[in-house]
């Protein structure tokens, strides 16, 4: 108990910022920011909530909040994505952490307390607010994460299950260090992780619960998946291009010798489809040794 209550006077609690995206969100800001705000007067936290180009009354109800001593309000004039929200909001963090959250009031705020000791605890450099085991939406989005989770561990060691949590806390000036790395679409949520992971960064989880969407209209849609998968194999190409290349190139390399392997053992001569699919296999294993030297240089850098 005594070490328990060492460790809480030690929290300087002007270290959080937690930043806001806002998209369309009028229907939940009422009920949502001020119990974010009275929360954060209490722990002396800043909030910095970016109003994403809205097209409706968002940017009304935000005003009387521009007087709030913890809070910053940035209006983006057009539409950045949530990614790009997100990335703004980091930008203008000065705090030791930054902690995520959804302005769809899914979110429970004595979470962040727990995130906010988590990291502290462990000396983590990011954490993610886990839902595993908790319903998260419909049957076709649980699918589309357990796709995207699966098709990240093909690719690169993930010790992680909920990559695309809207909770996340993190180390502010890692977060900036890696600003441009992050998509600005809803694939941020991913990246962020993998990034930090692929740049062998203390990733952790911590549990959290959530609540059902209230009000509005959520923006993930089929295509989120699509692109969140391409986001994932950029930043595998980036980090550890072999991952990529190597396996097409077998996959080429193998199709071609058992295609070729036909023709010559019915002495039919060498097969030009399959001196292509070989010659293919040359090519992509030799790409990925020049973009394995490409990574190799930035990260010198």
């Amino acid at each position: 108990m005594y070490r328990v209550t060492i460790f809480l006077q030690s929290l300087n609690m002007k270290d959080l910022t937690i930043v806001i995206p806002a998209y369309n969100e009028e229907e939940n800001i009422h009920s949502f920011l001020p119990n974010i705000l009275s929360f954060a007067k209490e722990k002396h936290f800043n909030i910095i909530v970016i109003n994403d180009g809205s097209t409706d009354n968002t940017a009304t109800l935000l005003t009387p909040y521009e007087l709030e001593p913890y809070v910053r309000i940035i209006h983006n004039k057009v539409n950045r994505g949530y990614g790009g929200a997100l990335k703004r909001g980091i930008e203008e963090a000065e705090t030791k952490y930054v902690i995520m959250l959804d302005a769809d009031g899914q979110h429970y705020i004595e979470d962040v307390m727990n995130l906010y000791y988590k990291i502290i605890a462990t000396d983590a450099d990011l954490i993610i607010g886990s839902r595993k085991g908790q319903k998260t939406g419909s049957s076709f989005r649980k699918f589309g994460k357990w796709l995207i989770r699966n098709f990240a561990r093909l690719l690169m060691p993930i010790h992680v299950h909920d990559l695309n949590s809207g909770m996340k806390i993190f180390r502010t000036d890692l977060g900036k260090k890696y600003l441009h790395l992050y998509p600005d679409t809803m694939a941020f949520s991913d990246i962020i992780a993998l990034v930090f992971i692929s740049n062998r960064h203390l990733v952790l989880e911590e549990p959290i619960k959530i609540k059902d969407r209230k009000a509005g209209k959520s923006t993930i849609r089929m295509n989120t998946a699509f692109q969140t998968i391409m986001e994932i194999i950029n930043i595998i190409i980036l980090f550890n291009p072999m991952k990529i290349f190597l396996p097409v190139s077998i996959l080429f390399f193998v199709s071609g010798s058992a295609w070729g392997l036909k023709f010559l053992l019915n002495h039919l001569g060498v097969s030009i489809g399959s001196s292509m699919l070989l010659i293919m296999s040359v090519m992509i294993f030799l790409l990925g040794l020049i973009a394995e030297q490409l990574s190799a240089i930035r990260k010198n850098k």
